[in-house]
């Protein structure tokens, strides 16, 4: 069984401020965050950087960047942050005017007052957090914050330039071969373009004040970059979560009935069986080797122990095409018991 450490990451990076007690709050920030904010449609020509590093959009002036948006204009600039803050503000600004692209296309500017929180070109899309959120909340009524963890923390959090939020099922326990299992499911979305939108579900069995989430089955992990249909992920949340509510009951009863199948049936006796096995379901030598050398360590070669192992060795692959792949592999053994 997988550990989850992505809440856990989370709490140890977040600062008080980026905190909230309830999903309702955090929606209601988003919601003020997103009606303070406008994108600004302009040409290369329309920003000018001053001597004192403030910045002057289509003729209204005293604008600042951000920490994050001053890393996209030096990323599109093509100059380093840490050289470009050497100089005097003088220099600077200028050196940025001067290796600013200047491109035909307009720049997408977001700023919030006089501050600027991102710049984007034309292929970004931005999904608001208020969006994802509301969907969320809309899907998964009976979904909440699971337990606080040591310093209060309860798992949502939403800063300058990302969103992040871990809700679990209180009601959808169920037990296996004695051991209980609930659903639950991280959600993350940047409306600067500071990560992916995703979500990742899971049943679990235990988190800690540390909110690692213990002993995980069945995880699913789908993330989109912010290009011109990610909109249509949306739709992704909402199955994602629905399944976890409108069907709770039946995959609860089902996914007792399978892993408890998978913890009774061998897929070989032996690591070669095993291996021919794995392999026939797009498992690489390598990849198998790995998940064979785990599984033995426990059980034996039971289906349940090499799912067990292939879900852990996801869990370490960085890209999610890869995990996805693994993911895939992983629910045809599943679908052998069934």
């Amino acid at each position: 069984m997988a550990t989850l450490t992505h809440a856990h990451e989370e709490l140890f990076q977040r600062a008080p401020d980026e905190r909230y007690e309830t999903l309702a709050a955090l929606i209601d920030h988003c919601k003020v965050t997103r009606r303070s904010s406008e994108d600004r449609w302009l040409s290369h020509d329309r920003i000018s950087i001053t001597s004192d590093m403030s910045v002057v959009l289509d003729g209204d002036p005293d604008h600042r960047f951000c920490n994050w948006s001053f890393s996209q204009l030096c990323q599109m600039a093509g100059v380093s942050r840490s050289t470009i803050n050497r100089p005097s503000h003088k220099t600077a600004s200028r050196a940025l005017q001067e290796t600013m692209p200047a491109s035909e296309k307009p720049f997408q500017v977001l700023t919030s007052d006089s501050r600027i929180r991102s710049i984007h070109g034309v292929a970004y899309t931005r999904l608001w957090n208020e969006e994802l959120l509301t969907t969320i909340a809309e899907a998964a009524p009976g979904f909440t914050t699971p337990q606080q963890a040591f310093d209060g923390s309860t798992g949502l959090y939403c800063g300058e330039q990302d969103m992040f939020a871990f809700l679990i099922d209180p009601t959808g326990w169920v037990e296996i071969n004695d051991q209980a299992f609930a659903p639950g499911f991280f959600v993350w979305n940047s409306e600067v373009g500071r990560r992916t939108v995703g979500i990742q579900s899971f049943w679990f069995q235990q988190v800690c004040q540390n909110h690692i989430v213990w002993d995980a089955v069945q995880v699913i992990e789908t993330s989109r970059r912010h290009t011109a249909r990610v909109r249509d992920f949306l739709d992704v949340v909402r199955t994602t979560v629905a399944e976890l509510v409108q069907k709770r009951d039946a995959r609860r009863d089902g996914l007792a009935g399978v892993i408890e199948r998978a913890m009774r049936e061998k897929l070989g006796d032996d690591a070669d069986a095993v291996m021919k096995q794995l392999q026939k379901h797009g498992v690489s030598r390598d990849l198998g080797k790995k998940a064979i050398e785990i599984a033995g360590q426990g059980n034996g070669f039971t289906i349940f122990s090499l799912v067990d192992a292939l879900t852990q060795l996801s869990q370490r692959v960085t890209f999610i095409g890869d995990r996805t792949a693994i993911d895939t592999k992983v629910s045809s053994l599943l679908a052998l018991v069934a």
